[in-house]
């Protein structure tokens, strides 16, 4: 591995560079991901920062962590029997329905994906 140098104020500095990183940002869920990294797997955290897989890697989760939450609120709509007849009746039963889907499918997309 031959390795460059640059002198400043009298000291060799090594010329290192990570890897190129795709494009992207961050949602709820990869921020989520990459906090919970930082403050409770911060080995974790730095090996992959270092080698460059924690950009990808965040990507990846926010990417699957939207269509599992996507897919979870659409099935258990689904299976609770709140629809679009639903909300034409009684909007605010439709609302606190949806509502609380929406907490359960992120507490389960939390369990599985972000805090695993």
């Amino acid at each position: 591995m031959n390795l460059t140098y640059t002198q400043v104020n009298g000291y060799n500095i090594p010329d290192l560079a990570l890897p190129p990183q795709p494009e992207g940002e961050l949602n709820r869920w990869g921020r989520a991901r990459r906090d919970y990294l930082l403050n409770h797997k911060k080995g974790l955290h730095l090996h992959m920062m270092t080698q460059g897989l924690l950009w990808p890697h965040l990507l990846e989760t926010q990417e699957t962590a939207a269509a599992r939450f996507d897919l979870l609120i659409t099935q258990m709509a689904e299976a609770q029997g709140v629809d679009e007849a639903l909300k034409a009746r009684d909007q605010m039963l439709w609302i606190g329905r949806m509502g609380n889907i929406r907490q359960q499918a992120e507490e389960l997309v939390r369990q599985e994906l972000i805090y695993s």
